[in-house]
């Protein structure tokens, strides 16, 4: 927890940094052209944001490891096993987004009134190049994000991510069946391949049942995926005084009647804006329409969304990755158990490539962000200091990486966390531990280990009879 709030610090002085920057001539001036395409509301985007804005340094460089944040373990310590659950890189949106865009951009071309310089940008010089069959696919940038991810990763455990490992067929890729997954997989073995100008085919494998548990836990579908009422506070914040509120002043700035502006049309413009950003790096005309005010709005409605639909909202939501979680236990079981023998370790890394929705009940499970107070529809204000903020945990190529050490006390083993290459502190241990012991987080996690049984958890409950 505290790795994450400290990004969020850097991010801070990195933009007050910025800003001074744009103010001296005599500094560089490339510098303050890049921070001047970062729309301000950039980092409100949830899980439409760059994984720039999490990790500010790599703006500048994307190979950077930001050791600044990293806690080091004793000297002593040997990496023997990680296991990485990456979500896929930037994507285009999808083709239900790109109709609500399309619409929100006719309504603006034929009756916006407007008289800003910026709307009759979006009116004369802005082309809708966004169509349906785009369809969440991968985009350039997400071929980046995880290549370069890759050669971070190396760094960061370069007796793992290794050459030696990947020729000697250790380190093992499962990604999701959907393209933008199965293309992120290839761009993160692609960095790897280019780094050491490895000529063999890597191979890797597609399970969904693995990376895409929602689709096959029955009760989750039908109590959630496909239950109207489970998202019920999201409903009732759309219609609520904050988004009413949003509504009128981006139908203000448009010289458009207030009714015109739905929800769907503030999600709309508000998705332009980031997917503009994200695939483009342009801080586009469609940016102006919200203010920081708005995007916090905004940036709670999908909280919100995401944490009654994939987080804490319904018990279902997190058991449904009963699954993943004891997969990664598993994994660290026969590392350690391989290490214990005195042998090599079979699997040195293993790579899983998924979705926002996939990491997030993960995470959920796991006991991350979660807050003393359930979010709601009415406690907007309140929440403004939440740890359940998908801006900072969710952006594209979000990675939660475990790491097990052997550090030589005794026999005993370490585990470390990080999310977004900064370091979590697991519940129930002491706050700040760079790694504690794995006997310790394995306790903590016992009742799961115990009972989160994926084929009970996702029976439906008429099945329970």
């Amino acid at each position: 927890m505290r790795g994450i709030y400290f990004t969020c610090i850097l991010y801070t002085l990195y933009a007050f940094l910025s800003v001074i920057t744009c103010c001296v001539p005599m500094l560089n001036n490339a510098q303050a052209t890049v921070t001047s395409n970062i729309p301000t509301i950039a980092r409100y985007f949830t899980t439409k944001g760059r994984y720039e804005e999490v990790n500010p340094h790599l703006i500048g460089d994307l190979d950077a490891v930001n050791t600044s944040v990293l806690q080091a373990l004793s000297p002593g310590c040997r990496e023997i096993h990680l296991t990485a659950i990456i979500r896929h890189g930037t994507r285009y949106p999808t083709a239900r987004n790109v109709k609500k865009m399309q619409t929100l951009y006719n309504l603006i071309l034929h009756k916006a009134s407007g008289k800003d310089s910026w709307v009759r940008e979006i009116k004369d010089n802005f082309d809708m190049w966004y169509t349906e069959d785009m369809d969440g696919r991968l985009v350039e940038k997400g071929v980046l994000d995880h290549k370069h991810l890759a050669v971070r990763l190396s760094k960061l455990f370069p007796s793992l991510v290794s050459r030696e490992m990947l020729r000697g067929g250790k380190i093992r890729f499962v990604t999701s069946s959907k393209h933008r997954c199965v293309n992120s997989t290839l761009a993160f073995k692609r960095g790897l391949t280019d780094l050491w100008s490895v000529e063999e085919e890597v191979e890797h494998e597609v399970n969904d049942t693995l990376m895409r548990f929602f689709d096959v836990c029955a009760r989750f579908v039908d109590e959630v995926d496909q239950n109207p009422g489970a998202l019920a506070e999201v409903d009732k914040f759309n219609i609520g005084p904050e988004m009413q509120r949003v509504g009128e002043k981006m139908a203000d700035r448009l010289g458009l009647p207030y009714n015109l502006i739905t929800a769907d049309m503030t999600g709309a413009a508000f998705h332009l804006c980031a997917y503009e950003f994200a695939i483009k790096t342009v801080n586009s005309p469609w940016c102006r329409l919200l203010d920081e005010v708005d995007a916090q709005v905004m940036e709670y409605a999908n909280d919100l969304k995401q944490y009654w639909k994939r987080g804490y909202g319904h018990e279902i939501n997190s058991k449904s990755s009963c699954i993943l979680f004891h997969d990664i236990f598993s994994r660290l079981d026969k590392a350690a158990e391989e290490n214990k023998l005195g042998g090599p370790v079979s699997e040195a890394v293993s790579i899983q490539v998924g979705h926002a929705e996939t990491l997030l009940p993960l995470l959920t499970l796991l006991g991350f962000f979660q807050d003393e107070v359930a979010l709601t529809a009415t406690n907007y204000a309140a929440q403004a200091g939440r740890s359940f903020r998908t801006s900072r945990t969710l952006p594209y190529a979000a990675n939660l990486v475990v790491a097990l050490y052997d550090c030589g006390e005794g026999g005993d083993l370490r585990v470390q966390a990080l999310l977004n290459e900064a370091p979590l502190t697991f519940p129930g241990m002491a706050a700040g531990a760079a790694a504690p012991l794995y006997s310790d987080v394995r306790r903590h996690y016992l009742p799961l280990l115990l009972n989160c049984d994926f084929e009970k958890e996702c029976r439906l409950a008429a099945q329970h009879k």
